[in-house]
């Protein structure tokens, strides 16, 4: 979606990644914990909990990391249970957001949500507010130079993929949420790594943001519930022209 490759491009210029490493691995080992209490701690039988391995592992976590987020999950370790829970809220602009998170308190983690949107300028809408505005997918990014189009498409096409889309930068694969790690796997066999692949949510339809301001809102927002440790991921629908994130860039 240009929305999300313009918005991490965007934090990329702002510094605003996720350069703290613990927040991240921290993400991550919730989204492992959860997917193997959801659907069993085997990586062969569990495409959910395989995407969010080889998501860390690509981000180098230590697999004694990675063996322990799992016991958590199918509950070797005794440990709290973490819980999903999937919010959604508008932006500034009517801008649709939602938001997966993974906690051991719902009754914090829903009065976090609640505030951060207010603060921002949104509102937190009731479940199926806009949740039916997305459809789950996964998701593969390649860098350009990996491959020509034509050569990565023919490899993803024949794994099962459904779409490719290639910028500058990156060559974006996406499929339906069962195929991720077979087409992911097709191309490790063909010599070309991917830089991240993900389950995630890919809206139907994006809004053009051409207002400055509402522009900065929304950015602010999404950055805001991102930093949230309760969070694992913000989806949303915007759609930022290069223009006017370029005034925004020149503003800071």
């Amino acid at each position: 979606m240009a929305g999300h490759s313009k918005w991490s491009k965007v934090k990329h210029i702002k510094g605003a990644l996720d350069a703290k490493r613990g927040m991240l691995f921290s993400k991550l080992s919730k989204e492992i914990t959860v997917a193997a209490r959801l659907g069993g701690g085997n990586p062969d039988l569990n495409h959910r909990l395989r995407a969010a391995v080889d998501s860390a592992r690509a981000q180098s976590m230590p697999g004694d990391t990675i063996d322990r987020a799992i016991k958590k999950g199918t509950g070797e370790l005794g440990t709290g249970t973490v819980e999903e829970a999937t919010y959604e809220g508008y932006a500034p602009g009517g801008i649709a957001i939602l938001v997966e998170t993974a906690t051991d308190n719902k009754n914090r983690t829903a009065a976090d949500m609640r505030s951060i949107f207010s603060k921002n300028n949104g509102s937190l809408g009731v479940p199926g507010s806009v949740a039916y505005l997305f459809h789950r997918k996964g998701r593969i990014t390649i860098p350009a130079a990996a491959g020509t189009e034509d050569a990565v498409l023919e490899i993803v096409l024949e794994a099962g993929a459904e779409d490719l889309a290639t910028d500058e930068d990156f060559h974006t694969v996406t499929t339906p949420p069962d195929k991720l790690y077979a087409v992911a796997a097709a191309l490790k066999a063909a010599g070309i790594s991917p830089e991240s692949q993900s389950l995630t949510y890919l809206p139907e339809n994006v809004v053009a943001v051409t207002d400055a301001a509402i522009a900065r809102q929304v950015l602010r927002l999404c950055d805001a519930l991102e930093e949230n440790d309760d969070v694992l991921k913000v989806h949303s629908n915007f759609d930022i022209p290069e223009e006017v994130l370029e005034s925004l860039n020149d503003s800071h």
